[in-house]
């Protein structure tokens, strides 16, 4: 009777642990680390780990939308564009000589509500441990 007990109580845990988001992907050298850094401060609204070189760009959907390195910092800390972003969740990093491409989905709401999830795609060019260039092709998943 004992046993049964327990597999009923665990049928929830394992519900839980089957929708659960996959963990994220560890960096696997200082390129993807710098990647990384973005991605960290895009949560915690704290740009100062982003190494960001001072004529660095931005191109989300084909729209620019970064002009340098402080702008780029001054939004992630404060842009109210960033404010919205919950979470980031199944990163998966990838590089290519001086390019990191990182695939993920991103949580984004209000007052701690879920609106939208997207699947996120954004290059990083980072030639010499800056990142010079960002492109971001967004696309929203099915059901959010």
């Amino acid at each position: 009777m004992q046993l049964k007990r327990v597999s009923i109580l665990a049928l929830p845990l394992l519900a839980a642990l089957a929708t659960a988001p996959s963990a994220t992907a560890a960096p696997t050298n200082q390129r993807e680390t710098i990647a990384m850094a973005y991605l960290d401060a895009l949560t915690s609204h704290n740009a100062a780990d982003v190494p960001f070189a001072p004529d660095c760009t931005r191109v989300e959907a084909g729209i620019q939308t970064g002009y340098s390195g402080p702008q780029l910092t001054h939004d992630l800390d404060t842009g109210p564009q960033y404010q919205l972003v919950q979470r980031i969740y199944d990163v998966r990093l990838s590089t290519a000589g001086n390019v990191v491409t990182a695939r993920y989905h991103l949580d984004s709401g209000l007052a701690g509500q879920r609106l939208v999830t997207v699947d996120i795609t954004e290059t990083f060019d980072i030639p010499d441990g800056t990142i010079h260039r960002i492109v971001a092709d967004i696309v929203p998943v099915s059901g959010s």
